[in-house]
């Protein structure tokens, strides 16, 4: 089963992914994990890679699909994958069609007021890194950490504003792949808005294990 993950952020992909890889025992593969483990290992890809980031620029698609298809090429692979942050556009998506067979794109189908419920509640440690949410899982004492007592905060990209940005660079950007897979009758729909152990539900109703 090799699967795209699509949807906005706070469409809950990430923690799904996770979730799903590890009941289909198949990689839950992120191109933000994905470049941390080029860069770490120093691979050609990655030291281009680190070079543009530390510039303060976008890594070119050539790069990104590079380290896609050395990542597809693994032998962890041959039961399936979940693509998760990849492809991000059309283009990249055609080219994801010369070297990997999909078999569907999910959409995680959320609106943005409830992205943006989510999201803004988000706060997170200042210590050790732990997430909370203000209203879904709150720390048992405001403000304070329950893994480590540290202080908690709310991060720059998770402020309404900085919510409703993003938002619109998905709907630009990201967006058109929903088309783009519908056309191709690859697209699977997945309410996103419930809880993350409703949402695997659904997820595993749709797509039985083998």
């Amino acid at each position: 089963m090799n699967v795209i993950f699509l949807g906005p952020p706070g469409a809950g992909k990430g923690t799904l992914a996770k979730e799903a890889a590890k009941a289909y025992g198949i990689p839950h593969i992120s191109t933000g994990d994905i470049f941390r483990e080029n860069i770490k290992n120093q691979t050609e890809l990655g030291k281009k890679a680190k070079a543009i980031i530390d510039a303060g620029e976008l890594v070119s698609d050539e790069i990104t699909i590079g380290l896609v298809k050395d990542r597809l090429a693994q032998d962890d692979t041959k039961n399936g994958y979940i693509l998760d942050g990849f492809p991000r556009t059309i283009a990249q998506a055609q080219a994801l069609e010369t070297f990997a067979k999909i078999d569907a794109a999910v959409n995680f189908d959320i609106a943005d007021e409830a992205v943006v419920e989510r999201l803004s509640g988000r706060v997170c440690c200042k210590a050790c890194g732990q997430m909370f949410h203000t209203a879904f899982n709150p720390p048992k004492k405001p403000g304070t950490c329950d893994a480590c007592g540290g202080e908690l905060f709310t991060r720059d990209d998770d402020k309404a504003e900085a919510i409703q940005n993003r938002l619109v660079v998905y709907r630009s950007s990201t967006a058109p792949l929903i088309d783009f897979y519908r056309e191709k009758g690859l697209l699977v729909n997945v309410d996103a808005r419930p809880a993350p152990e409703q949402v695997l539900a659904e997820f595993t109703r749709k797509f039985p294990r083998q």
